[in-house]
């Protein structure tokens, strides 16, 4: 899964949420950190501020930023400005 193209925080950072949700270590990591339960992280999965909180969550830990970043196909600095977007 990699972004061509794309300068949509929204987009951004739904591909940087399911590459978190991916790995079952990392998304139970990001459930019990952000408090959210399955069930709210599927009702808020649009909401920006769902979404800049899992660009925060990934931003925590610079390898899984990294990864992530490297995954979708994006500069780790845009899954950044992504979140400072989305928050603003």
């Amino acid at each position: 899964m990699t972004l061509h193209d794309t300068n949509d925080p929204a987009t951004i950072a739904l591909h940087a949420l399911a590459w978190t949700l991916g790995e079952p270590a990392r998304a139970a990591r990001l459930l019990a950190l952000t408090g959210l339960a399955p069930a709210g992280l599927r009702a808020s999965a649009a909401d920006p501020a769902t979404l800049a909180a899992t660009i925060e969550f990934l931003e925590r830990h610079e390898p899984d930023l990294v990864a992530c970043a490297a995954a979708i196909g994006v500069a780790p600095a845009a899954l950044a400005e992504a979140r400072r977007r989305l928050r603003a």
